[in-house]
């Protein structure tokens, strides 16, 4: 059990938490069930696999610290650690408890959380992914033999040997066509099954075409084929359709990364028996116990204990909350010290976790309605090429008489000539150049048209606590006290786990402070700890409980053997580049708003430290979401940065978002960017970047513009063969890349 041992100025006397405090929620009493059938749903359940997210793994040698400390653990039979999902799979014997996983965890020194399997889903093994590679491999070596085959044909071969090349080239080509093309020839079917053309369909056509005129000049023995021309086209649009899917891989939904945090059990207590339940089995007016470190599996009220709890999950609020019979509890929250008896009165779907996960799920699809530049234009090229591909197969038709080979000629040069190819890599290749860029910085960028929003931004959002602060208490001004009080301090606080007792004891045990030795000692949920020195009481604790004034700030306070009351301050240091990232934010002509749940005194003075004149304080989940969708009504384009649950809703609403990479993982998956580093100092390079991004995306666009300008008034007037059209089309996929590459 740990200790409570904060007050602040804004709560001297706290009082039982009543509904209007809920921080996600208002509930609504219900009447309790009178009568429940036995079940199978009801007999505990046997765990013997669990996943268990562990945000704080970094590298190969967390990898083999956690896989081998968890195999020591008793009852664990085997443990795996996913470094990129930031998840341990752990294989356990029955009767293994959960908590004894993330105690063994912590005292490792890891933070963990536990993951529901059925809420995530089956493990995917990126099969999207690897076929495309696949498909590109394909491509790349059908290429380069068909090419050495081209330049025999071109070197003079004639008569036979030119026919025995083009047949040899059309056994290459023809099956990588059918093979490679795949993902176009899906795409454009969907897409004329919907009634509409997408940039898909000028491709596939443009692909079928070039191997059906192939095949029919090799099978009457014309002098060019154009195998070449349509696997070289296939290369690079599979190019460009894999840049595009990898920038987008890691991003998955975090509403059912949110789901997976619920709580999946409970300790329900049946005529006083524990019994371990699953959420689903729970009913309002069913009573829950909920252990010291626990999360609330459900929306209840204290019934029975005094503790407080951590509400940092859902409020991103530092000062740990009293909580006594009558006191209203929301899931997710954490339970510090005591034990709480709970009554429900909302579980599963009908819980506050729940229904902030269905907030963020309707914000995510409101991101929908981003398109990137590239399908936009795409919605205009795709009609206009098939258009001036059936002008020229009709106009060409009658000109020659009813010549249908040469007409046909005429309009494959147009289709390959006017293929979107440069189209389709103008915005997958400067994304992946300045994705390198910004990786490079410390920001991960996860979807793929976040660098084209991230340019469009005007207003910055940040949350404080864990995104502008590192989310670590320091205390203030140990060196004004004297040395016996300092082991007298530390000798309350270093059996506790609170985070101010955490954070008083590591300070101290910095400076090899030398705990009192003590008797008796006792801790009280909700209070404090105290024991015997000298014969005399000394308490570790809350104001009122030691009988001292309550401060402005953060504070614990420790009533000595003399009868004084020293007073230990806690502040969160600032994360490093604060400051001079949010200087140059202003400077670039930025708003910068800060909103946070902290109290308005904590808010107020951080803000003042910062430079920041607009904030909020005491903002619960849904007030973030609200105060960014606001903004965004008002016609501004927001940049959302934070790192909690609390912030995940406002993450998802905003036009892009930012989570630090020490942030939960379900804000981590709500955001389009996820920033690796300690210093922020570099957020301001990454929206100048973007910038600089989007300028050389409509740079792409207009050299293909000019290429399509000259290019296709030759095709239409019949003066470039097929061949010609595949190499100025490569050429101009070529000059799109060497562009993007200028961003290095």
């Amino acid at each position: 059990m740990v200790p409570a041992i904060m007050t602040t100025a804004a709560d001297p006397h706290p009082q039982p938490m009543s509904a209007a405090a809920c921080p996600a929620c208002i509930l609504t009493p219900d009447a309790a069930r009178l009568a429940r059938a036995v079940s199978a749903a009801q007999q505990p359940a046997l765990r013997e696999h669990l996943i268990v997210s562990v945000p704080g793994m970094h590298c190969a040698g967390c990898i083999s610290t956690v896989e081998r400390g968890l195999e020591r653990l008793d009852g664990v039979r085997a443990a795996r650690v996913n470094l990129g999902l930031k998840r341990v799979m752990v294989d356990a014997a029955p009767g293994l408890q959960l908590s004894d996983i993330i105690t063994h965890l912590a005292n490792l020194g890891y933070e963990a959380h536990e993951l529901d399997a059925d809420a995530l889903g089956p493990e995917q093994n990126d099969p999207e992914g690897r076929a495309l590679l696949m498909r590109l491999a394909v491509s790349f070596f059908a290429m380069m033999n068909v090419m050495l085959l081209s330049v025999a044909v071109w070197s003079g071969a004639e008569d036979a040997t030119r026919d025995l090349f083009h047949w040899i080239s059309a056994a290459i080509a023809l099956p990588t066509l059918a093979f490679a093309g795949q993902p176009f020839f899906a795409s454009a079917g969907a897409a004329l099954r919907a009634g509409r053309l997408g940039m898909d369909v000028p491709i596939s056509l443009a692909l079928l075409l070039s191997g059906g005129l192939s095949l029919y000049e090799t099978v009457a023995g014309g002098h060019q084929a154009y195998f070449d021309a349509g696997v070289m086209l296939c290369f690079f649009l599979l190019a460009g359709r894999y840049l595009d899917y990898r920038s987008r891989s890691v991003a998955r939904s975090a509403a059912q990364e949110l789901s997976a945090l619920e709580v999946p059990r409970a300790t329900r207590l049946d005529d006083g028996v524990a019994q371990e339940v699953a959420i689903a089995a729970l009913a309002v007016g069913d009573i829950v116990r909920v252990r010291p470190g626990g999360r609330m599996p459900v929306d209840g009220t204290v019934i029975r204990g005094e503790s407080e709890l951590d509400r940092g999950l859902l409020t991103g609020e530092t000062r740990p909350v009293q909580a006594s019979p009558g006191s209203i509890v929301c899931a997710g929250e954490i339970n510090l010290t005591g034990p709480l008896d709970l009554q429900v009165t909302a579980a599963g779907q009908d819980s506050s976790l729940a229904r902030m996960t269905a907030l963020v799920a309707l914000a995510e699809s409101g991101r929908d309605r981003y398109r990137s530049l590239a399908d936009r234009a795409a919605r205009v090229y795709a009609p206009l090429v098939h258009l001036l591909a059936l002008a020229a197969f009709g106009f060409w038709l009658w000109h020659s008489d009813g010549d249908v080979r040469l007409a046909l000629n005429i309009a494959v040069a147009v289709l390959l000539i006017t293929c979107p190819c440069a189209l389709g890599l103008a915005v997958p290749a400067v994304v992946t150049t300045a994705s390198g860029k910004l990786f490079r910085k410390g920001f991960l960028i996860k979807t793929s048209t976040a660098l084209e929003r991230l340019a469009g931004v005007d207003t910055v959002v940040f949350d404080k606590t864990g995104t502008l602060t590192l989310g670590l208490l320091q205390p203030l001004g140990l060196d004004q006290h004297r040395p016996d009080d300092l082991a007298l301090a530390l000798a309350l606080a270093q059996g506790s786990g609170h985070p101010l007792a955490q954070a008083l004891t590591q300070a101290l045990q910095a400076r090899n402070i030398i705990p009192t030795v003590l008797c008796d000692i006792t801790e009280l949920p909700g209070h404090g700890i105290q024991a015997t020195a000298d014969g005399k009481i000394v308490r570790l604790g809350r104001a009122d409980w030691v009988g001292a004034e309550p401060p402005a700030g953060t504070a614990s306070f420790l009533q000595t053997p003399r009868g004084d009351i020293c007073t230990f301050g806690f502040a969160d240091h600032l994360r490093p580049g604060a400051v001079q990232a949010v200087a140059a934010l202003q400077a670039q002509g930025l708003q910068v708003h800060l909103i946070s749940g902290d109290n308005a005194h904590a808010v107020a003075d951080f803000a003042q430290r910062l430079g920041i004149t607009q904030w909020q304080a005491n903002a619960l989940p849904t007030q973030k979401a609200a105060r960014v969708a606001a903004m965004q009504a008002n016609g501004q384009h927001v940049l959302m940065m934070g790192d909690g649950l609390n912030d995940t809703a406002a993450l998802a609403t905003a036009d892009v978002s930012i989570a630090p990479g020490s942030g939960l993982d379900a804000a981590r998956v709500a955001a389009d960017i996820v920033f690796l580093g300690q210093d922020l100092a570099p957020l301001s390079d990454a929206l100048r970047l973007a910038r600089q991004s989007r300028r050389r995306i409509l740079q792409n666009f207009a050299m293909a513009a000019v290429y399509n300008m000259i290019a296709v008034p030759l095709a239409l007037a019949g003066l470039a063969s097929p061949l010609a059209a595949a190499a100025a089309m490569s050429l101009s996929s070529i000059s799109v890349s060497l562009n993007a590459l200028r961003l290095r």
